[in-house]
């Protein structure tokens, strides 16, 4: 009897694990973006949030209407997606959040700067990688 027990616990807390071990699908925001260099390290320009973002998924970041926010490159629009941007929070007082870069609405800020022009298209992920 005990051992029919631990059985059930046991596939129980297999079960449980199963959406963990699998991951979640998200969509593809975009195929392409636009980036200052080849590898978007460098900074496009520094925006300003016109409104607040809370962010819907680990793909995104929290912004808040005021906040500067460093853009480092802006995903190629396709049908039926918004347009987004990717970058990170700018200022000492969103220190817990400097050095986090995720995307955002582009909707949603106004550029105060521009630095470098975003001409170098990219592929948001890598294809046809040959294993050594």
């Amino acid at each position: 009897m005990a051992r029919c027990v631990y059985l059930v616990i046991l596939l129980l807390c297999l079960g449980l694990m199963y959406p963990l071990v699998t991951g979640t699908f998200m969509d593809k925001l975009a195929s392409e973006k636009l980036c200052a260099d080849d590898d978007c390290v460098y900074t496009i320009s520094l925006a300003r949030a016109e409104e607040d973002y809370n962010a819907p998924d680990c793909r995104f970041i929290n912004i808040k209407k005021g906040q500067l926010i460093y853009v480092y490159s802006k995903l190629v629009k396709e049908k039926d997606s918004g347009e987004f941007w990717a970058g990170s929070v700018y200022g000492e007082q969103y220190e817990d959040h400097m050095g986090t870069v995720g995307y955002f609405p582009s909707s949603l800020v106004s550029e105060q700067h521009v630095y470098q022009e975003a001409n170098k298209t990219v592929p948001t992920t890598v294809r046809n990688l040959q294993k050594p």
